[in-house]
């Protein structure tokens, strides 16, 4: 097997950043990291020039880009969206779903085990996340309510069942009727259950986390915090994350879902190894801005991009992230002035272990798989490495 290594490399890892080292990897695994340069006799060498080596960054939260959504249910669509963001640093995602009928979950479910087997040069497809359609009407946000109903089993066991294991994990509101039996359905498929679209107070939350829904879906997007109910005030679904130590939440740092002060105070509360930094990015991120559609491009809703951000075309509110995930880690370093090697945390070993694949991914340890990010001081991408191979090389 191939011998290579990176050296002159500012090496990310949880703990820290080694100021000059590097890193062999004999074909897809990392060998070995050192502080200064390995020697690795035959090794073919390449020379970091002093930028960061980091982890992969793992997207457990992403819908489209370059142009493309999964919900359009194409394969050539899931292997451009994988193209586009491997380019911005992302070496593995869980493609992501809008609320949708039935038949049209199947398809992208179908289509995704298709382009699965497919997919070699773009991002690695670690499983999907359904988003919906189990959701809150008043929760929705851009979701369509025309789909959003009620857990119904015949239906998620016969969409988990033609997914084959395809399913990662699942987002839905834990206070609607059937919703924890929902959850412990998917905890017994080895699903991830996660909050979303939720206007469930405390209560039904707390409860809710008991049955599964241990991860919080874009904290304070599409959620409730706090409210009054015949004059009595009751905690949401916002506190809920906060009060529950053992509860993971995802956040989209673009700068506009979240501004810098609520930035700091996740960070403040949860820490980096309970957050995961999402792109939640609809088919506009890599694009020009302008018109959109979010969702499918036949029937999905007409959006706007602008300032950075996908909106409905009233301007009212949000209706998806244009992300990168280099743009993730640099926000997080500039905006809630994180250290470096937390920012990166989130988008690597912390999403790794949300989703199950801590053991071979998300650190720069030997015995990982080498998927690899190079950024310069900027967070601007310089090159990606996945399973060992150079896929995008700017240097």
């Amino acid at each position: 097997m191939k011998l290579r290594k990176i050296y002159n490399a500012r090496i990310v890892t949880p703990a820290k950043v080694i100021p000059n080292g590097s890193i062999l990897i004999r074909g897809n695994k990392i060998v070995g990291i050192e502080e200064g340069n390995i020697e690795a006799a035959g090794a073919e060498e390449w020379d970091a020039h002093g930028n960061y080596v980091m982890p992969g960054f793992i997207d457990i939260h992403v819908h489209g880009g370059g142009g493309h959504d999964f919900m359009d249910g194409e394969e050539e669509g899931f292997l451009k969206i994988a193209q586009t963001h491997l380019q911005y640093g992302t070496t593995a995602m869980l493609p992501t779903t809008l609320t949708s009928d039935k038949a049209g979950i199947l398809q992208t479910v179908q289509c995704y085990q298709r382009a699965a087997a497919k997919n070699k040069t773009g991002a690695q497809f670690l499983g999907m996340h359904l988003e919906g359609p189990y959701f809150s009407m008043e929760q929705r946000g851009a979701q369509n309510p025309e789909y959003i109903r009620n857990p119904d089993p015949a239906e998620y066991e016969e969409i988990t069942k033609t997914a084959a294991g395809a399913i990662k994990r699942w987002s839905a509101a834990p206070e609607l009727p059937g919703a924890n039996e929902f959850a412990r359905y998917l905890v017994k498929q080895g699903i991830l259950p996660s909050l979303a679209h939720t206007d469930a107070i405390y209560e039904e939350a707390l409860e809710g986390f008991k049955n599964g829904y241990t991860l919080a879906t874009h904290l304070y997007s599409g959620m409730s915090g706090v409210t009054r109910r015949n004059a009595f005030r009751y905690a949401g679904v916002i506190e809920t994350a906060f009060l529950l130590d053992e509860m993971d939440v995802e956040i989209i740092a673009d700068g506009k879902h979240l501004p810098a002060a609520l930035l700091k105070l996740i960070y403040k509360i949860k820490g980096p190894g309970r957050i995961a930094l999402i792109t939640d990015a609809m088919r506009g991120a890599a694009m020009p801005e302008g018109e959109s559609i979010l969702g499918n491009k036949q029937s999905g809703m007409k959006v706007i991009v602008e300032d950075g951000v996908a909106k409905l075309p009233d301007r009212t509110a949000f209706a998806g992230s244009v992300a990168t995930a280099n743009e993730l880690v640099r926000n997080m370093v500039n905006l809630a002035e994180v250290p470096v090697h937390e920012a990166v945390q989130m988008l690597t070993s912390t999403p790794a272990r949300i989703v199950g694949v801590e053991n071979r991914k998300g650190r720069l340890t030997e015995g990982m798989d080498a998927d690899i990010t190079i950024c310069d001081g900027a967070f601007n991408v310089q090159a990606v490495m996945v399973m060992g191979e150079f896929l995008y090389e700017k240097l």
